[in-house]
């Protein structure tokens, strides 16, 4: 890498760690392009030659976040290869709490209050769903729920040529939503007050999804 190609790499990634700081202070709306190029001493046109607007910049920290997110995932997966796959889904969900908690503006910026003016492109979504398919390889080592799946699961995985049971990816969805649930929740303070356990009501969630 040359030293203009160095120069460039850490200007990107300083203005992204600013950016994750306006973020932590003002959420998702409050990212400001102008804003982060005056806090690392340059004009506002002349971040935008490595960010051409604010939404390219999110859509990087997106991207990057749920990449990080389903690297964490597959590799607890991989870990546990061996193990139960109640034990694997289980340590996937307890690691899932543990990066939400480790950087709650990134599970925000995430799963939080939609940027406005914000449309996310094709590639954040796949990306969103390499996280949940995670979940969704290990449920399929699980006899298949009694419920019926509606049809629309199917057609979801086959549209976009997945090979995952709809049934895994249908209690894949469910479990997902109450993880988000209540994790949204606790980095909302929402639980601040109530004095109970909240790790141990997200492990009774868990396991609630995995009794089916």
């Amino acid at each position: 890498m040359s030293r203009r190609e160095r120069y460039r790499e850490e200007v990107r990634q300083e203005a992204k760690a600013h950016a994750m700081a306006q973020l932590a202070e003002n959420g998702p709306g409050g990212i400001s392009v102008n804003s982060i190029a005056h806090r690392m001493g340059l004009s506002g046109p002349a971040l935008y030659r490595y960010f051409p607007s604010r939404d390219a910049l999110l859509t990087e920290l997106i991207s990057e976040a749920y990449q990080d997110l389903a690297e964490t995932l597959e590799s607890t997966a991989a870990e546990h290869r061996a193990a139960e796959p109640v034990v694997a889904l289980t340590a996937m969900a307890m690691a899932f709490r543990e990066w939400a908690l480790a950087g709650p503006q990134r599970y925000l910026l995430l799963f939080g209050t939609p940027v406005p003016g914000y449309a996310a492109p094709a590639e954040t979504i796949a990306a969103a769903q390499r996280a949940l398919l995670a979940f969704a390889q290990v449920l399929e080592r699980l006899p298949a729920p009694a419920c019926p799946v509606d049809e629309s699961f199917g057609q979801w995985l086959t549209d976009r040529g997945v090979g995952v049971a709809p049934s895994a990816f249908r209690q894949a969805v469910v479990g997902w939503s109450r993880m988000h649930g209540l994790l949204s929740l606790e980095l909302t303070g929402q639980f601040a007050l109530m004095g109970f356990d909240v790790a141990q009501l997200y492990r009774d969630a868990v396991k609630s999804v995995l009794n089916g």
